[in-house]
């Protein structure tokens, strides 16, 4: 049986020896989390490794999220702990894909969700994420607006946007295994509970939800909630800090279902041997790092609104 002890203290080490800083997705096993410099979004997280004064940033997370870091930090390495740690719905659209969407809209601006691959960003005209969509929408000069590639994210924004929204039929395999009947189910268990949900759930469980925000928006809505017991609609992995922060309350996730398999394969053990040998760099090459950035830099712009 590996010492889990020793296992920190030696990837400490590594990150000392190797200049580089820890970070990990609020999705991350509890583990990963608690070993991080720091925890987040995967947007909030990139910004984050860019301002660092580390020359390395590990990654804990799936790999657009180190695209996106490779993306505004070119001069660092990039390592993703797990090469194999995928986005489902980042793989539902491919770069033909929008061109050909692209084609059918001329001139209309493509919104495109940071979980999507570098390369969809860099044909893209703005990125967006959970917690600033609405406001990029509604910011862009144009009445029509393209959004991809999560429907359910596309359809919350269309029911507080002017603009006329099409989206791409993309959507998260995690959230969507929530439905409504779950939620039915948690809310008659705990009937002080409010319900909280990420966007990328369907719409009939939003119409469900006390509140709906971002990952990092739950941490802030938890924090502020009067109420004792909160009903969870994302991933699991949220819990760790939810609980960490609030000993005070009780959180329930709204279905056993809540669990991304790709998020949970980074352990320990892969960041650890990742440092050893300084493997699985992730890199994006300057034809699309530029026009990527082009896309979160005109994002980064836009203030969260919740």
């Amino acid at each position: 049986m590996i010492d889990r002890d020793a296992l920190k203290k030696e990837i400490r080490a590594l990150l000392k020896e190797r200049d580089a800083i820890m970070l990990s997705h609020n999705y991350q096993r509890d583990e990963v989390q608690e070993m991080a410099d720091l925890t987040g979004d995967s947007l909030a997280l990139s910004q984050a490794a860019a301002d660092s004064p580390a020359k390395v940033i590990v990654f804990c997370g799936v790999h657009f999220m180190a695209e996106s870091a490779a993306i505004l930090s070119p001069s660092k390495t990039v390592i993703l702990p797990r090469m194999d740690a995928g986005c489902p719905m980042a793989d539902m659209i491919t770069p033909e894909d929008l061109r050909r969407e692209k084609e059918k809209r001329p001139g209309v601006p493509v919104v495109a969700y940071v979980n999507t691959s570098a390369e969809v960003k860099s044909l893209s005209d703005i990125c967006c994420t959970s917690a600033n969509a609405v406001r990029v929408v509604d910011s862009l000069d144009s009445e029509r607006v393209y959004m991809i590639p999560d429907r359910n994210l596309s359809h919350y924004v269309s029911l507080s946007s002017k603009k006329r929204m099409e989206w791409w039929n993309g959507f998260c395999p995690t959230h969507e295994r929530l439905k409504r009947e779950d939620v039915i189910r948690a809310k008659k268990e705990n009937p002080e509970a409010v319900f909280v949900c990420h966007p990328e759930c369907r719409p009939d469980v939003v119409e469900l939800a006390d509140h709906v925000c971002s990952t990092s928006g739950m941490y802030k809505y938890a924090r502020a909630s009067a109420a004792k017991t909160i009903i969870v609609g994302t991933e699991m992995g949220i819990l760790y800090r939810l609980r960490k922060e609030n000993p005070d309350k009780r959180f329930v996730l709204a279905s056993r279902a809540l669990i991304c398999p790709n998020m949970k394969l980074t352990a320990l053990e892969d960041v650890a041997q990742a440092l050893k040998e300084m493997k699985n760099v992730v890199t994006v090459p300057d034809g699309v790092r530029v026009p990527a950035k082009r896309a979160l830099d005109r994002m980064i712009k836009v203030p969260r609104d919740f």
